[in-house]
């Protein structure tokens, strides 16, 4: 199923917070950067898209020591817009569903098989695990049914897949482009985002127990 989807992996963005002076794709976990084990995950997307902006030459060079067919699409106002803007850039030329993927983010091998073969649109959450979670709100049957900055059920980590019929331009978050067509959805996954130092030694913990390949 992953074929027929697109995949855009958003890494235009500046890692501030995260305070090393790389953007957050070019972070060494357990000896290799964050997109090298991304690109492992998505060896079998035909349409993979790479949005850059910070230091896009040296995450491109990257890119390429792994997989030479990777589209990279540029997101020029990286430093005054958010995902959603990233996300709008490298997705309105893509198929007809596409899944979007921050690049700051690593999700368990085996939920990324299920993510890949979900059909249709859907919202990805896991257990709140980040000190400033951005929150999902559930009802019985497990869809998404709101997004917020005080409380909720779950954590906000994307993955999200959306049509292309619903894309529109948001210089805000990606969550805040999927906000209109809530309820939508949802899918539990293990996933974790890298934000802030330790977040980074948490998440390079974690995964040593994962079998990546």
């Amino acid at each position: 199923m992953s074929s027929t989807k697109s995949v855009v992996i958003s890494c235009a963005g500046i890692g501030s917070r995260l305070g090393l002076g790389l953007t957050k794709a070019l972070v060494k976990i357990n000896g290799e950067s964050l997109i090298a084990h991304q690109l492992r995950l998505f060896k079998n997307v035909e349409d993979l898209r790479i949005v850059v902006g910070f230091q896009a030459n040296e995450i491109i060079e990257e890119v390429l020591r792994y997989r030479s067919d990777v589209t990279f699409i540029f997101n020029h106002h990286y430093f005054e817009t958010k995902t959603g803007a990233s996300f709008y850039l490298g997705a309105k030329h893509a198929n007809n569903f596409i899944i979007e993927w921050d690049g700051d983010l690593l999700v368990h091998p085996d939920d990324v098989n299920k993510i890949l073969s979900v059909e249709d649109e859907f919202i990805c959450y896991s257990d709140i695990t980040s000190d400033d979670a951005v929150y999902v709100k559930t009802d019985e049957y497990g869809y998404v049914t709101e997004f917020s900055r005080k409380e909720g059920d779950f954590e906000w980590t994307g993955p999200a897949c959306i049509n292309k019929k619903h894309l529109f331009y948001c210089t805000q978050n990606v969550y805040n482009m999927f906000e209109p067509y809530l309820p939508m959805k949802g899918i539990k996954i293990r996933a974790y985002d890298i934000d802030t130092y330790d977040d980074y030694l948490r998440v390079s913990e974690i995964v040593k127990s994962w079998k990546l390949w």
